[in-house]
């Protein structure tokens, strides 16, 4: 594997999402809908279908929920946070990691959630752990660089299968710290061999999605109703700080529960009545539960990713 830079639509894509971005934003969203919206369907049906839930695709634990970045389209930015402070206790992080080694958990597992994990100063004793508990899982980390350095780089790579660092700017540039790093993995290959480090080209300011109303830069917007359904509640575990189980990343203000991790096991909780609900009415409609109805959230790239995957197997 190598260190590799993408920029989404390269120059064309950077300044239609820089000089016009509610119409880019507009433009993109309508695409991916219209792209994926069978393809989703199908997947949820084919999960409906199992007696019991099949595994989460990707489990997100948040082991602290702040970031030190000033991105205008996220609630977690550094002026727009308005969540208590907090940081996972070490008994309940511990406790998660040894219920999806009992579980026999196969998937993909981030230490990540509205934040940025380099705040947490055992991010990497975590690391550590999950991967000795969780030999075969795809763990991966996703930072924005801001905190990073070599040494970082180099105390993370053995416990993980990729590294992603978002590097966040104005100008297309990257990063003094990040150049460095890019400069050092692209010197010493064989170090890196065993790890896809991946730099991708964030626009500071993008529009994106409208995160379930919360996103900062489409506060002035009428909200609309989203008949499209949603895949997120059929992939994602979404484990907060205090130990909820919220439903997914859209819910930055923390309001959503779909049970808690210090009263109840994460296998039951997945399985349990909530979630059962919860995915019955957004299989045919996010417009069917309140917390989803006017979201316009669409991950076209890793749960897109994993929806192919997941139909192929099917159909092989």
């Amino acid at each position: 594997m190598s260190i590799r830079i993408v920029n989404f639509a390269g120059i064309i894509g950077w300044n239609a999402r820089k000089y016009l971005p509610h119409l880019a934003s507009k433009a993109y969203l309508a695409m991916q809908f219209a792209l994926r919206e069978k393809k989703q369907r199908q997947f949820i049906e084919q999960f409906m279908s199992e007696e019991r839930a099949p595994y989460p695709d990707v489990v997100n634990i948040e082991t602290i929920n702040r970031c030190n970045s000033n991105c205008a389209f996220c609630t977690a930015n550094r002026f727009s946070e308005r969540r208590p402070f907090a940081k996972i206790e070490d008994g309940l992080y511990y406790s998660v990691i040894d219920q999806l080694a009992e579980w026999g958990y196969p998937n993909k597992l981030t230490l990540y959630g509205n934040n940025e994990p380099w705040l947490d100063k055992r991010i990497v004793e975590f690391h550590k752990y999950a991967r000795e508990k969780l030999p075969k899982v795809y763990i991966f980390m996703s930072t924005n660089g801001l905190l990073l350095d070599i040494d970082k780089v180099d105390s993370i790579v053995p416990y993980v299968n990729q590294l992603i660092i978002n590097n966040y700017c104005e100008d297309m540039k990257l990063h003094e710290n990040i150049k460095i790093i890019y400069d050092h993995v692209k010197a010493h290959p064989d170090k890196y061999k065993d790890v896809d480090i991946l730099i991708q080209m964030r626009y500071v300011k993008e529009v994106l999605t409208n995160r379930a109303g919360s996103a900062p830069n489409r506060q002035n917007e009428k909200p609309k109703e989203v008949r499209h359904t949603c895949v997120m509640p059929y992939t994602d575990v979404w484990i907060e700080p205090n130990g909820n189980m919220g439903i997914c990343c859209c819910d930055n203000f923390e309001t959503t529960s779909m049970g808690d991790l210090s009263k109840e096991k994460l296998v039951d909780i997945w399985n349990g009545p909530k979630y059962k609900e919860l995915r019955e009415k957004v299989r045919y409609g996010r417009h069917n539960y309140p917390f989803c109805r006017y979201c316009d959230f669409i991950d076209a790239g890793l749960r897109g990713n994993i929806v192919k995957e997941e139909l192929s197997k099917k159909q092989g």
